[in-house]
């Protein structure tokens, strides 16, 4: 399935238009205590090879056992994915040969892999949406990790990666942009977060891509791809995608043609380089694992998978247009990240029926609350206010005790202090003023001390707003806007 055309975006060249064709290899960690074939921990950060079993280290004589942990797994991303689960799949051996591959083998999949075709939906920033298709996701072993920092003269090898579980999720080369590439993993990865099967941790390299890249005239069949390598940042897979593509354009324009071949990419430099010509899968000579069964369960297995999963970001995102009212960008944002919605929701839960507005609620937690949190750069689990707190907030301002300019100031003191913030309004005097008598003072004398703005107001009521403004000054922010406004239209006479 290829992306509509009218999303691509051409680059212009020399001679022509040209169309960039992108696929992607994701490879995430699955979420799981043990690696997939033994028992040994998958936790990060311990010493070099004290996370290695015999059967990790390829000790002669030791068999693979599956761990149904990531069978579990890589079926629930399939789900998550809109993917075809297939109920019999076959592990086989890619053959090579690298110093932190212990086998000479990765125990992979190949002709049938657990999941099939599928599909993600992911909404661009210019509004429009482009719907990339999966080609596959199958599960697979990771290698050591080879360093080459330690010594002058050697390199080490730590195994500690070695059996992990990853996930490779296959795209289609659908997508025809940096951006489009950028949003796809995004979305992807809040997908895998969601269901819990990766943490999408691209520092600690628990997902990582292999970018696909060719070039064409626009209609013109598929050239010919390079693949960069283990690219673990979002914003490297755009820059990579962007070199590379004016690369190979910058080839075809002086007449040369396109090698097919691995690339890595260098964030220093910003450009990619050579590795090695690509291999074929005939290269690998891949064939069934003799030490492991095929991989079989039934539909009733998948079923169950599928009634436990939970609410994913497009069903939130529709959920939350039509239950609270929101907009489409606003609900996106809402649900970019399992907690980002679940503070949302906590807020709404939090709040009395007069206060019950998911708009407002959405405004407060987007524009205060994640706009401070980005100024600091800080993520929700971090925020110094709370669900509840901020919930106090918008019921203070629903009943009418504080205003929304006084809701700011309380924010600020809250996010500085902690605090109840209805104890913080009461000790520090920060409550609305409601009594029309000492409104009505303010409102006097500021009419008589301006006839001149009053005559232009009486010619054109848009300038009550001055009015307003400068009886919210006088009062400190604490007269009621809505009072304010009602008084002065009636002292006014409009």
């Amino acid at each position: 399935m290829n992306a509509p055309v009218k999303t691509a975006k051409l680059i212009k060249g020399a001679t022509s238009d040209w169309e960039m064709v992108i696929g992607l290899e994701i490879h995430a960690q699955v979420t799981s205590n043990a690696k997939l074939f033994s028992g040994a921990s998958t936790q990060f950060g311990g010493e070099p090879n004290s996370h290695v079993s015999l059967v990790d280290a390829a000790m002669p004589g030791m068999l693979p056992v599956i761990n149904e942990a990531c069978v579990k797994q890589a079926v629930r991303t399939g789900l998550g994915l809109n993917a075809q689960i297939n109920l019999r799949s076959v592990f086989d051996r890619k053959n090579y040969f690298y110093p932190d591959l212990p086998q000479g083998y990765q125990i992979s999949q190949y002709k049938s892999p657990i999941v099939g075709e599928g599909e993600v939906t992911v909404d661009l920033d210019d509004g429009e949406s482009i719907v990339v298709g999966i080609e596959r996701l199958h599960l697979e072993q990771d290698a050591g990790k080879s360093l080459h920092d330690q010594s002058p003269t050697m390199s080490f090898v730590d195994l500690n990666r070695s059996g992990v579980a990853l996930m490779e999720i296959v795209s289609k080369p659908d997508i025809r942009s940096s951006e489009q590439a950028k949003a796809y993993v995004s979305k992807l990865r809040t997908i895998l977060r969601y269901l819990g099967t990766c943490d999408g941790d691209m520092e600690k390299g628990n997902l990582r891509a292999d970018v696909n890249v060719s070039v064409r005239k626009p209609g013109e069949p598929f050239g010919t791809r390079c693949e960069i390598k283990n690219v673990n940042s979002i914003r490297f897979i755009g820059q990579a995608i962007e070199y590379e593509a004016r690369r190979q354009i910058g080839i075809l324009e002086d007449g040369g043609s396109i090698e097919q071949e691995t690339r890595l990419y260098d964030p220093g430099k910003g450009e990619t380089r050579s590795m090695r010509s690509k291999e074929e899968a005939h290269d690998y000579r891949y064939f069934p694992d003799p030490d492991l069964l095929p991989l079989e369960f039934s539909q009733a297995y998948v079923d169950a998978l599928k009634a436990e999963l939970p609410e994913l970001p497009d069903q939130k995102k529709r959920r939350f247009i039509s239950e609270f009212g929101l907009t489409p960008y606003d609900a996106s944002v809402l649900v970019g990240e399992r907690e980002s919605a679940d503070f949302y929701e906590s807020v709404l839960a939090a709040l009395e029926d007069k206060a019950r507005d998911g708009k407002l609620a959405a405004n407060w937690v987007i524009n205060e609350l994640f706009g401070r949190l980005n100024k600091e750069g800080q993520d929700i689990s971090a925020s110094p206010v709370s669900a509840a707190q901020l919930a106090t907030i918008i019921n203070l301002i629903g009943e009418g005790t504080i205003s929304g300019k006084i809701a700011k100031d309380l924010f600020e003191i809250v996010w500085q202090e902690g605090g109840d913030p209805r104890e913080l309004v009461e000790a520090r005097g920060m409550k609305q003023v409601t009594d029309m008598g000492a409104i009505e003072k303010v409102v006097d004398d500021i009419i008589a001390a301006n006839p001149d703005k009053v005559t232009q107001a009486r010619a054109k009521p848009a300038l009550i707003g001055w009015f307003v403004g400068q009886v919210m000054k006088s009062s400190g922010g604490k007269a009621n806007p809505q009072a304010v406004n009602e008084l002065l239209k009636s002292k006014l006479g409009l």
